[in-house]
């Protein structure tokens, strides 16, 4: 597996870009006076609490297993664009606070065209930024890279809504577009912020592997079957980029502990290589004894007499 603390790398492109940003929309804003571009300006510092709480997400996932947590750090990575989706609804929030005033009181925009100059600068430099995190989040299988991703490109779609609104103002002279633009920007990037909270709920209740990768163990268990051998008890869950796979294989009574090691050896190499981020379980079983049957689910079930 990648090194994974060496993603940190990209949580600190990404702070360097919003301390950038910041400076490009605060300035905006003052050239102009737009609450859009204000409202722009004030995402951009959620981007840059985004981006701290990434880099120390993904120090912690970099961790290697201890004594208290024997199966990886790779959770944290969860936490982190949890944190991305909640600073989105909190940016969505921001942008409407400073746009309703306005919708009552609409106010002249100043120097249009250098503030929408700035502002573009800043949506660029956001777009480039968020092109090579979302690259990496899915090279190296990182939720927190592609949560931060999407939280800027949120921020770049809020520019280009921001920058056609303060300019849609500017050529009709109607003020009232400036707040309205921002409104219906808040309003879209509310559902990226759900779908990332969404995305880390389900990791930390141990949701199965995607019907794709389930589908890729059930194939390399389906071929052993001509051999006389069985499964149940298949369980997936993902923690970050790892995964875990585990099953009971049930062969005939009458194997040797050696041929029944050497079955799963094998069994555990080819998903590991369907899978290279997996780490697998298997449980031996005979497939002519009763106990083997009672333990298919997640609690063993009661024996008689017991």
């Amino acid at each position: 597996m990648e090194n994974r603390g060496s993603l940190t790398r990209y949580a600190w492109l990404s702070i360097a870009a919003a301390l950038v940003t910041i400076g490009l929309k605060v300035g905006a804003y003052l050239i102009t006076g737009s609450v859009g571009l204000l409202s722009d300006a004030a995402e951009s510092i959620v981007n840059l609490v985004g981006a701290v709480v990434a880099l120390a997400m993904l120090s912690i996932a970099a961790r290697p297993p201890d004594d208290e947590h024997a199966y990886g750090h790779d959770k944290a990575e969860y936490f982190s664009s949890g944190v991305e989706g909640t600073l989105i609804f909190l940016a969505a929030i921001l942008i409407a606070w400073a746009a309703i005033p306005r919708l009552f009181n609409p106010q002249p925009l100043e120097a249009v065209g250098v503030g929408l100059v700035v502002a573009a600068i800043a949506s660029v430099v956001n777009f480039g930024v968020s092109r090579a995190l979302m690259r990496a989040g899915k090279k190296y299988d990182s939720i927190t890279l592609e949560a931060d991703a999407q939280h800027l490109m949120t921020d770049v779609w809020t520019s280009v809504g921001v920058i056609a609104g303060v300019g849609a103002v500017a050529l009709t002279g109607w003020n009232i577009l400036d707040p309205l633009i921002a409104l219906a920007v808040a309003a879209n990037i509310v559902w990226t912020g759900y779908q990332l909270m969404r995305r880390s709920a389900l990791g930390l209740m141990d949701t199965a592997l995607p019907p794709q990768e389930l589908k890729q163990v059930k194939l390399i268990l389906e071929k052993y079957k001509t051999q006389g051998v069985e499964f149940h008890a298949l369980r997936s869950r993902q923690a970050g980029a790892r995964r875990f796979v585990s099953m009971h294989v049930l062969v005939p009574g009458d194997w040797t502990v050696q041929q029944g090691h050497q079955l799963l050896e094998q069994i555990e190499a080819e998903m590991r290589a369907a899978l290279p981020t997996s780490t697998v379980f298997t449980h031996l079983e005979a497939l002519n004894d009763p106990a083997s049957y009672a333990d298919t689910k997640l609690d063993r079930a009661p024996q008689e007499g017991k």
